[in-house]
């Protein structure tokens, strides 16, 4: 276990978010070719469509003439959006291409047009220095259209900055107090756990041998080998990529099955799949699933888990919801750290570095 051998403060509550880096904008379904889809990513107004030719756009949702929201008005031409005020148009690349009542089109007239790629059912942006944006930089998250896991998950609107949603699933020891009704148990603070870190991730692991399974794994267990019954091997291997994307590899086996030595043949698997986007400084776009490696034809136990991770998810969001508001309330309290905040410190480390990366020359991070 991580060696913080006394308990330390700091009064970073919560930090600033990257512009230099993909978020998620969308679920894939939600950008069309029909209609404008309206998103704030990072306090950026967004207004998102696909082209005639199915390639997803992000604008800034202002048109050039009065700043009127571009997500009011209507998709027109092969790759153009028109303002709902006053009907100007502009391409996939935010040029203007048409002025009411003149010939002329101001060369000035653009909007902010940001890169866009579609990749593991979600649609990213990139809102920072576009001769940056680096494909290779979108998070690993290939569960998630991989034909061997199946699966589902949603959105929800958390209101805390984003930071405090990363820290909670970095910690899963939560689960014992938050979740006890279904996947928390004692043994999650009794266990060690092991921390590593490199320049983008942080990776958190955690097993705990030998014990009763919780009710939901419980359940999974009994829906891959009805009738089962006895104790479990469990695992959670938490990984974080910056700037806010965690994949949590968790599962149980029959305890003694040599699940910690790879073989996971007598046991469930799944892949909590969670891209934190902010939204404002104090609320975040939360997208998550849970994938599965097991009964992949079943829709009804695709619905069943994705029913039961809402509901565990939205005990996350009260309690997430109340501490941002103690935080606005208590402004001169600081955070304090224990050992179990081992991987969300370094969480918060990679972040500042992102953040010092892109401060101007001569500033302080």
């Amino acid at each position: 276990m991580p060696s913080l051998n006394a308990t330390t403060s700091t009064t970073n509550k919560t930090l600033g978010h990257p512009l230099n880096a993909w978020y998620v904008a969308a679920w894939d379904h939600e950008v069309t070719k029909d209609s404008l889809f309206a998103r704030t990513v990072a306090n950026r107004p967004l207004t998102l469509y696909r082209t005639d030719e199915g390639r997803p756009v992000a604008l800034a949702d202002a048109c050039w003439h009065r700043l009127a929201p571009l997500s009011q008005g209507h998709r027109v031409g092969p790759d153009e959006v028109q303002c709902p005020y006053h009907g100007l148009r502009f391409n996939s690349a935010g040029r203007c291409t048409y002025m009411p009542a003149q010939k002329t089109i101001n060369p000035s007239a653009m909007v902010p047009s940001f890169p866009v790629v579609e990749r593991h059912r979600f649609v990213w942006v990139w809102l920072g220095e576009p001769t940056q944006a680096d494909t290779s930089l979108v998070p690993d998250m290939h569960q998630m259209d991989s034909p061997d896991w199946a699966g589902d998950g949603s959105t929800l609107a958390v209101e805390a900055n984003y930071q405090l949603l990363l820290d909670n699933l970095m910690d899963l020891t939560h689960e014992e107090f938050v979740h006890s009704g279904s996947i928390g148990q004692t043994e999650l603070s009794e266990s060690d756990f092991e921390v590593t870190h490199d320049e983008r991730t942080v990776t958190v692991s955690r097993w705990m041998l030998d014990i009763e399974p919780p009710p939901f794994w419980l359940k999974n267990m009994r829906d891959k080998f009805p009738g089962f019954h006895g104790r479990v091997d469990r695992w959670q291997i938490i990984r974080f990529e910056a700037p806010s994307t965690i994949r949590i590899d968790v599962g149980v086996a029959k305890a003694g099955t040599g699940a910690p030595e790879g073989d996971r043949s007598q046991g469930v698997n799944g892949y909590v799949m969670n891209t934190i986007t902010p939204h404002t400084d104090r609320s975040c776009h939360y997208f998550w699933a849970f994938m599965r490696d097991y009964r992949l034809d079943s829709q009804l136990i695709t619905t069943q888990l994705k029913d039961g991770v809402t509901n565990v998810f939205g005990e996350d969001d009260t309690m997430l919801a109340a501490q941002q508001r103690a935080i606005d309330a208590n402004p001169d309290y600081e955070f304090y750290s224990l050992n179990i905040d081992a991987g969300g410190m370094w969480v918060r480390r990679l972040i500042e570095r992102m953040l010092a990366a892109e401060a101007p020359a001569g500033t302080a991070s």
